[in-house]
């Protein structure tokens, strides 16, 4: 039961920070736009990620009542927060603008490892 206590925290508190900024990415504006430009990427396409993210947030949170949805979406966090992690690096950021990105995806590593145990 602690575990599942662990995954629900983990996966709440990881859908609620995909949703806001998956929700900011679709709604876009200058901010956004030079976001995208920065790390390279066309605004259609960071619009996008702003929508798998969303997805992702909703898969964590139906993935607590089916496991199997709440691997595979906790498994997709990991990589798109890897993605974001390798796009900052290449961008030349600093550790303050990617540090954020690797953050979440530990945090998915536990929630997946968690919501693998608990299921």
């Amino acid at each position: 039961m602690a575990v599942f206590v662990a995954v629900l925290v983990l996966g709440c508190l990881l859908a609620a920070v995909l949703l806001f900024s998956g929700a900011r990415k679709v709604a876009g504006g200058q901010a956004v736009a030079g976001e995208a430009a920065h790390l390279g990427v066309p605004l259609r396409g960071y619009r996008l990620i702003g929508v798998v993210e969303a997805a992702a947030a909703a898969g964590l949170l139906i993935g607590l009542a089916w496991a199997a949805l709440g691997v595979v979406a906790a498994a997709g966090v990991v990589l798109l927060m890897c993605g974001a992690v390798v796009f900052h690096l290449r961008a030349g950021d600093a550790a303050g603008r990617w540090a954020p990105a690797a953050v979440l995806a530990v945090l998915a590593v536990v929630t997946l490892l968690l919501r693998v145990a608990s299921a």
